[in-house]
């Protein structure tokens, strides 16, 4: 019996006590997973390291259906229903004149509890699944970026590079200076970063706050103060004489409200394997990033923070690095939900500068405005 025909036997509108998810979306999941491992099964053989994230891919998509079939068969889900419409097939008739139940009070009290107790357990599974649902979308639609993304992007040669960077030496009690952030310097200090050969320059088309500080320092102050554990863009301050870096880094308190005034951790480990080193800094060294934590209508999420359309150039940070680069944006797409309630609505395709013309995606989240003069 199919349990999503609405409780026991929900009618094929949609009038049923309790709409649930239809089965027709997994009509076809044992071909899928029959097809993952079978592709599982040829990366495997193959033995080619390059294969080695997808490989990994296929294996998570492959585990996250089988997870939403197992939570979609839950056989407590199919008996808590079966007791629900026994409750609510028992629930007394009520009079016409007075409304008041022909049964006693006691029987509707014991009646209650029971659907009470129903409901809440079917709500429990249906939020469940709702939550595998979206972690299944999420991952395939990451296997379905790898597969459509060319052999090349697969190449961590690349990441590596840009991964290296210098390591500063600035501890927290000594306050990193302001770094003006001309074009030329940063675009110097990511050549020497990153090795790059290429000298021609990037367009620039008209950023959000690019040429309105005031509007910038307005939208960041509704921000403020910034709380404990906020990732920012942190202005990595040079300690050799070459470019400073921008990195990630996220805030460990605030020293000074009133001149915003924070200490900031670098999120990369030093060498020795001890923590990332901490920093002084202010809104002139850091740009607060999108927080995908923070509620919808808060002036942190993704979503409040502005859109960046085709062409614009912002400052984004790297795949599997810890470091911004200057970026051109390619294409606005919808940003993967990745089982969260308050997602991102829109995510970015860049072509990072000097990269091989590579294309990658790049969640709206660690995207913000290009800070170059």
């Amino acid at each position: 019996m199919d349990r999503r025909r609405a409780l026991t036997q929900r009618p094929a509108s949609n009038e049923g006590i309790i709409p649930f998810l239809s089965n027709q979306s997994l009509s076809h999941e044992p071909l899928i997973c029959l097809r993952l491992l079978n592709d599982l099964a040829m990366l495997s053989e193959s033995g080619n390291s390059s294969n080695n994230k997808e490989l990994q891919c296929w294996a998570h998509a492959a585990s996250k259906l089988a997870a939403y079939r197992d939570t979609y068969n839950n056989q407590g889900t199919l008996e808590a229903m079966a007791r629900v419409n026994r409750s609510i097939s028992a629930w007394p008739a009520m009079s016409g004149e007075n409304g008041e139940p022909l049964e006693s009070l006691e029987t509707v009290k014991a009646t209650y509890k029971k659907l009470s107790s129903g409901l809440t357990e079917i709500k429990d599974a249906a939020e469940l699944e709702a939550k595998t649902i979206e972690e299944t979308l999420e991952a395939l639609s990451v296997l379905i970026a790898i597969r459509k993304a060319p052999e090349n992007v697969m190449n961590q040669g690349a990441t590596e590079k840009r991964n290296k960077r210098n390591r500063g030496s600035s501890p927290s009690s000594a306050p990193a200076t302001p770094v003006p952030t001309p074009i030329n310097k940063i675009t110097l200090n990511v050549k020497s970063d990153r090795d790059r050969t290429s000298e021609s320059p990037v367009a620039q088309p008209a950023q959000p706050f690019k040429s309105d500080a005031k509007a910038r320092s307005k939208f960041y102050g509704k921000q403020l103060p910034l709380q404990e554990n906020r990732k920012v863009a942190f202005h990595q301050p040079s300690t050799t004489g070459e470019a400073s870096t921008w990195i990630l880094a996220v805030v460990t308190r605030c020293l000074n409200q009133e001149k915003n005034r924070y200490e900031v951790q670098d999120v990369e480990p030093q060498e020795d394997g001890q923590p990332g080193l901490r920093y002084t800094s202010n809104l002139k060294t850091m740009i607060p990033l999108p927080d995908p934590e923070a509620a919808p209508t808060d002036p942190s999420h993704p979503n409040a923070y502005p859109i960046f359309n085709a062409g614009s150039t912002v400052m984004a940070l790297y795949p599997d690095t810890s470091c911004f680069y200057r970026a051109v944006v390619t294409e606005v797409i919808p940003a993967p939900r990745e089982g969260k309630i308050h997602f991102a609505k829109q995510a970015y395709r860049l072509r990072f500068e000097d990269d091989d013309d590579q294309i990658h995606a790049v969640p709206a989240q660690w995207v913000v405005e290009w800070p170059g003069s």
